[in-house]
């Protein structure tokens, strides 16, 4: 049985595909952070889809020939932190450098030279990602160490003090992302590392140290969303198979096949919560299409295919309030959705 979907607000906005497909971050309740050239610019989706344009932060990036790097914003905007190829910085919304860590270089040739301009962009697209989650008082940041090893570490967001380092040993990264847990002080760092695979670690830190589980078991799955109230995540395995709720020590709570979907059905890497209740997914279909399905947040049963007044294909992203938002690449209209009737 369909879904209804009905039409909360849309508004266009040039680059507004990164706030659908994954690559713009939260930015604390109802924002989001988006680069956009040389800047990292926060957005009030709510002010955005009733025809406000301008950003409500704009932090400059510190190295316009680097975006590759997943970068952050505190909840309060008081501070940008910018994932770079040879340094985590962070940066005051009037562009004032605040401090900065240097780390090794995530270019993928060993011992390539560097000529000391902090503008040289090296060659690689591999990058890591940066995390500012609950108070904002700390900076979560996935970085090579000058020993050529990747590290996670925890950074005092005030000065960059280095307040804690854990070797990651089996990670080689293509790139990768960071989401905390609510209530929970639970942080998850999803690595990609291409062919080889994906490593998903969850981690606590305590003022004296940090402690690692490896979440993936091998099992080589995406992390894609955090519930929205209460300590839980969903992932997709990396061929799209299936779909899992996972509580913080990744336990699997439910699971959905795609062969539920059809003969060839398929997840794809777009999934995330609606609100407490429902997840938002996209199934990709054997003609090359998407569709949008509805599914229950507890047990991942099929609630039913999204049915919208006009056809919308492509990614679409739960927000956590009962809304979801697509993007029309034609016209680069934003449009946010709600289940009609409820």
């Amino acid at each position: 049985m369909d879904v209804r979907a009905e039409r909360v607000g849309s508004v266009r906005l040039p680059g507004a595909a990164r706030l659908v497909d994954g690559r713009a971050r939260p930015a604390g309740p109802g924002r989001f952070a988006l680069r956009r050239d040389d800047r990292l610019e926060v957005y009030d989706l709510t002010a955005l889809l009733a025809g406000s344009t301008a950003p409500v932060a704009a932090f400059p990036a510190p190295w316009p020939g680097w975006d590759r790097g997943v970068d952050a914003v505190a909840p309060d905007l008081g501070l940008a932190v910018f994932s770079g190829q040879r340094a985590v910085r962070a940066v005051a919304a009037d562009g004032r450098p605040l401090w900065e860590r240097r780390h090794g270089c995530w270019g993928p040739v060993v011992d390539h030279p560097h000529t000391g301009d902090e503008q040289e962009v090296c060659p690689g697209l591999e990058h890591g990602s940066v995390l500012v989650p609950g108070d904002g008082t700390a900076v979560w940041a996935h970085v090579v160490g000058e020993d050529g090893r990747e590290h996670w570490l925890v950074l005092d967001a005030r000065d960059g003090r280095e307040l804690a380092r854990v070797p990651l040993e089996d990670s080689v990264a293509s790139g990768s992302h960071q989401l905390a847990l609510p209530d929970d002080g639970t942080v998850l760092l999803c690595v990609g590392m291409g062919q080889d695979g994906v490593l998903l670690y969850g981690a606590r830190a305590d003022g004296t140290g940090m402690s690692v589980r490896d979440l993936g078991e091998d099992l080589d799955r995406i992390l894609l969303d955090v519930h929205p109230t209460r300590p839980g995540y969903l992932t997709v395995e990396h061929s799209c198979h299936d779909l899992r709720l996972h509580a913080p020590d990744g336990t699997v709570l439910a699971e959905r096949d795609a062969d539920e979907l059809g003969e060839e059905g398929c997840w794809d890497h777009a999934a995330g919560f609606t609100d407490a209740d429902t997840v938002l997914a996209v199934a990709e279909d054997p003609e090359g299409g998407a569709g949008h399905w509805l599914l229950d947040a507890a047990t991942l049963a099929l609630l039913g295919p999204v049915a919208y007044p006009r056809p919308v294909t492509g990614y679409a992203r739960g927000l956590g309030d009962g809304t979801w938002l697509t993007h029309d690449r034609a016209t680069d209209t934003l449009t946010r959705w709600r289940r009609a009737g409820v």
